[in-house]
Parts: C-alpha cells; structure tokens; sequence
C-alpha cells in the first residue's frame, strides 16, 4: 500500500466526531490530517471548511485567488435570477437555439436542431446539472453579460468572485485565471448564503438550492457521501485545476467545504488524476470526522457506473 494512502488511512481512523470535541480541536485535529494529505501535492491547494452547527472552520490558502472553471456556474445563474425577479426576464419563456452559440465539446445543448426552442429554466438547468457549456454561455449573456454578473456579485458582498470570460476589463484575469476566479472561502459561503435564504433573496436562494441538488457529476466528493444524504454541490475542472463545493445536510448538521486546486502537474482526465483523488479524500476525511455513527463505503462493482 502507498505510505501516503496509508498515512491517510491512519489519519481518518483516528478522527474524533465533530459532536464531541470543542471546535478548536475539531479544527486542530482536521488541519492536522489535511496537511498530512495534501503535503507533496503536485500543484497548489486551497480548501474551506464550515461546520455550521458546532462552529468548526478550516481555512488552509482559503482567501487565495483560484479558477473557477465551471463552479462560476453558480454566480451565473444567481444573476441570471435577480433578472427573472426584477421582471427583465420569464424563467419559462422560450427561447430559439442557433447553431452560432454552440461551444464544442459534448454538450447537450450543443445537440439541438438549428431553430429548435427551448424554455429558459431547462436551459439553466443544463448549465447546473450537467455543467452545460454552450448553455452557461448563453445564460452568462441572458444574465447581462458578465459585467453583470459581477455587480451581482459585489451587491452580495463577494469581493472577489468574479466573471473573467467575455468580460471587459478582466482579460488578465481571464489569461491567469480563465473563465471565472474565486477563493475557497467565497465559493464555500455562496452556498451557505444560499442555504440561509440570503443569496439574492428567499425565493431566488430556494430556486438555486433545487438546481444545485441535482448533480449530475457525483463521481468525485459526491461518491463519497451516501446517497441518501442531500448535498447541493458544482464542480469544476480544466487542465490544471480541479475543484468542488458541496454543502452536505448531515445528521449532526450541515457542513460546507470547498477545494480547488491550480498549477496541478497531473493533467491526465481519467479517475486518478490526482486532483479528483484529492477532492474524493477530503469529502470522506469530512464525512468520517463528522459523521463517526454513519459509516459509508461504496459498493463493489459502484465504480462501473463513474
């Protein structure tokens, strides 16, 4: 077995449950096995942790620039619903697929008939749940464009989550950072706003709390957590970052965490990238720190269907 893997294992065997221990120590205890898993990694990593009933936090390089890459999904379709709320668009109106707004790769959208309609709510679901890109595209400009979009944001009180792609201004950021940035800690609080009814308003936070349920990319920290257990959750990747935010409603109370990578050296696209390795350990490292009375391991055979 790899030293790494089993100092890992050791390090989750002996966590304590989040329910028992003051959120000093909790957090002590998870910092301590964090930095033992993430130490020679190949690239950058930051991560945040909230335990929002026993007050445990986690921030290692949690206010440090990082891609988005597709968690700035979440901040397009908040914007692309304050306009639904102030009357400037109808959720369920039609709108008209053309063929110029297709971005190549395997999207769904993508597939459309040239001419083909298609109401506005599924187009925003397909931006979440399946993490459409030719579908954001078109959200991020029904939105207002990204410029929009990031006064949306700043009026959240996100300071620095923002909009690179097809934004004015922002195109140094998009060469470092590429179609969005954030930082652990703003993309982890975005859900928690959004969890409390706060993230535009109650209805808007509600609405994005039924998109954010129905993920269809579980392969990585979703895997990890048992079905039954609801998560809200997007994730990210691109070449050289790979990132994911989840807020579990776990039965000792939610907890959110948010890990994103950058200047990975693994660029590889298979399961054992080291970066989606990374997001399944910590996703398990939480559920096992905080959740002890609920022990959760895959199914054999559960991998044919990742």
């Amino acid at each position: 077995m790899p030293s790494r893997l089993w100092l890992t294992l050791v390090l989750l065997s002996l966590l304590p449950c989040g329910c028992t221990t003051t959120p000093e120590a909790n957090a002590a205890t998870l910092q301590s096995a964090l930095r033992a898993r993430i130490d020679g990694f190949r690239g950058s990593v930051g991560i945040y942790i909230r335990h929002l009933g026993n007050g445990t936090e986690v921030a290692m390089a949690a206010d440090e620039l990082f891609p988005t890459a597709s968690m700035i999904k979440v901040p397009l379709l908040g914007a692309l619903l304050a306009k639904v709320e102030a009357g400037r668009l109808d959720y369920h109106q039609e709108l008209t697929y053309t063929k110029d707004r297709l971005y190549a790769g395997e999207d769904l959208l993508g597939s459309f008939a040239d001419g083909q309609k298609v109401q506005l709510a599924k187009v925003a679901m397909l931006m979440i749940t399946t993490s459409d890109n030719t579908a954001s595209l078109w959200c991020q400009e029904l939105a207002g464009t990204g410029s929009a979009v990031n006064t949306w944001l700043e009026q959240q009180g996100f300071a620095k989550t923002r909009v690179n792609s097809r934004t004015p201004g922002r195109e140094a950021a998009q060469r470092e950072f590429g179609w969005g940035v954030t930082t652990p800690r703003e993309m982890g609080e975005l859900l928690v706003a959004m969890r409390e009814g706060r993230l535009q308003s109650p209805a808007a936070s509600e609405e994005m709390r039924r998109c954010l349920a129905r993920i269809y990319w579980d392969a990585e920290a979703l895997s990890v957590i048992p079905p039954e257990v609801h998560t809200l959750s997007k994730q990210g990747a691109v070449n050289r970052s790979r990132s994911e935010v989840v807020l579990v409603h776990a039965p000792h109370g939610d907890y959110v965490f948010c890990v994103i990578t950058k200047d990975q050296k693994d660029t590889s696209w298979g399961r054992d990238n080291e970066g989606f390795v990374l997001l399944r350990d910590v996703a398990a490292m939480l559920w096992r720190h905080f959740e002890p009375d609920h022990p959760y391991s895959s199914p054999p055979g559960l991998e044919r269907f990742w």
